[in-house]
Parts: structure tokens; C-alpha cells; sequence
């Protein structure tokens, strides 16, 4: 893992004031290039998809799925979205999409930034399942002992519609945090030579500048991954490639 203190750092550019119709311009664009390089985006979604089985097979709400979300997924995903991003870096480019030097782009990652990206994803998470938690217990700890997972009743009384209110204004805060600090982050840390935390300070920057699109994007992005995954997951070939591809060229056109 490289030393932080030891990356030359890249001057910053400027944050470009976004539209919606830079929205529309960078889903045009991750559509474009998920027709162009299918093969690479389902490889890449595939990563997303069989920790999806995994939830299934073992069991959402247990001790291993806590250990699972809370570190296989944030470990991985990075260099699986990073593989993304440089496909569409090849196409911006006119260079070929080659599988081995693809691959070996990823590879790389290992010595950069991205493992710390993961890192911290790794800590976000765990505290946020710990935060879940907590919550649940303040709410439901003096209730009767019940199996939550066969009854549902408890969820309709006061103290469980109170509990999934404030699950759900927590949650959301916590995600769309996580969701500012690495919508351009990622992509950042692909093109420039920078450390994580200027990458991240860069992505709450164009957040914050662009606010309410950038709430759309956030939104779009939950929305459409949410119903691409009820269909067994299978939905996520085709919705984790586009929004991945979309996030580069959003990424540059975020760029001054």
C-alpha cells in the first residue's frame, strides 16, 4: 500500500457548475459506452452481483452478512468501479480496450490509493451497521423478545414505525455522506496523482457546488439500483455498468 506523504501531488482543478442536462449528457454517455464494452461491464458488475447471491444464500441480518457488507463489498467494489472508469477512459481516448492491460490498470490500484479508499469505506460502513444497531436497540431493546424475522407486527406498533423512521432520516444522511465523498473520488484517484483525502475533499467540493443535481444523481443512482436488484440481482449487469461509465464522463465534465 503506497504511503500517502509519498504521492506527488497534482494541482486541483476547478469545480464546473452542473445542469440537469449534464446528467442526461453523462447517462447518454455510460449508455454509449456499456454498448461499446458489455463484455467488461457485466465482468465488473459480476463482482456486485454474486455478493448479492452471498446475502441471499447466507442469510441477510446475520453475524457473517455484517462481515461481509462490511468488508468483502467495500474492499472490492472500489477496483471493480475503477475498472469501469478506465474503460471509458480508453474509449474517451480512442485506445483499445485490450482485457489485459485493462486488467493489469486495475492490478495497479493495489500500490496507489484505492486500498485506502477501501479502508475508509470499510470504517464508514462498520460504524454506520454499529449506528443501525444502536438505534434498533434504543427503540426495540424493552420490547418482549420476538423473532423479528417472522413477526412483522412489531414494526407496526409506535416504537417500530418511530425506529424505521429514524433508521431510514439516519441512513439516508449517513449514505448520501458516503456518497460525497466518493462520487468523484474514485475517478479522481484513476486520472491524477493525488492522495485519497485531497480526492475526497475534491468530491465534497463538487457536491456542495452542485448540490441539488448532485442530490438527483444520488437519487437516480438508489433508485435505479434498487429495482435492478429485485429481479435476482440480474438487473445490475446492466444498471452498475452504465452508472459507472456515467460517473467518469459526470467526473470530467465536473472538471474546469
Amino acid at each position: 500500500m503506497t504511503d500517502i506523504t509519498a504521492v506527488a501531488a497534482a494541482p486541483l482543478p476547478d469545480v464546473a457548475r452542473l445542469t440537469l442536462s449534464d446528467l442526461r449528457a453523462a447517462l447518454h454517455d455510460g449508455w454509449r459506452d456499456y454498448r461499446r464494452a458489455c463484455s467488461f461491464g457485466c465482468f465488473f458488475s459480476a463482482i456486485y452481483v454474486l455478493i448479492g447471491f452471498g446475502f441471499v444464500i447466507f442469510g441477510a441480518g446475520t453475524v457473517l452478512w455484517t462481515f461481509a457488507v462490511s468488508l468483502a463489498f467495500p474492499m472490492f467494489a472500489p477496483f471493480a468501479a475503477v475498472g469501469l472508469y478506465e474503460v471509458s477512459r480508453r474509449l474517451e481516448r480512442g485506445e483499445p480496450l485490450d482485457w489485459r492491460k485493462i486488467i493489469g490498470s486495475v492490478a495497479a490500484e493495489r500500490d496507489r490509493q484505492i486500498p485506502w479508499m477501501g479502508a475508509i469505506i470499510v470504517i464508514y460502513v462498520l460504524f454506520w451497521s454499529f449506528l443501525a444497531h444502536m438505534i434498533f436497540a434504543l427503540f426495540m431493546g424493552l420490547s418482549v423478545m420476538t423473532n423479528i424475522s417472522s413477526s412483522y407486527e412489531v414494526f407496526l406498533t409506535p416504537n417500530g414505525l418511530a425506529m424505521i423512521a429514524v433508521e431510514l432520516g439516519v441512513g439516508g444522511v449517513l449514505a448520501f455522506i458516503l456518497f460525497s465523498l466518493t462520487v468523484t473520488s474514485l475517478p479522481h484517484l484513476l486520472e491524477r496523482e493525488v492522495d485519497f483525502v485531497t480526492a475526497m475533499l475534491y468530491s465534497l467540493r463538487v457536491v456542495r457546488e452542485n448540490l441539488f443535481v448532485m442530490l438527483v444523481w444520488a437519487a437516480l443512482i438508489a433508485g435505479l439500483t434498487f429495482l435492478a436488484m429485485l429481479p435476482l440481482f440480474l438487473g445490475l449487469f446492466v444498471a452498475l455498468p452504465v452508472f459507472g461509465h456515467a460517473t467518469w464522463h459526470l467526473y470530467r465534465r465536473a472538471l474546469v
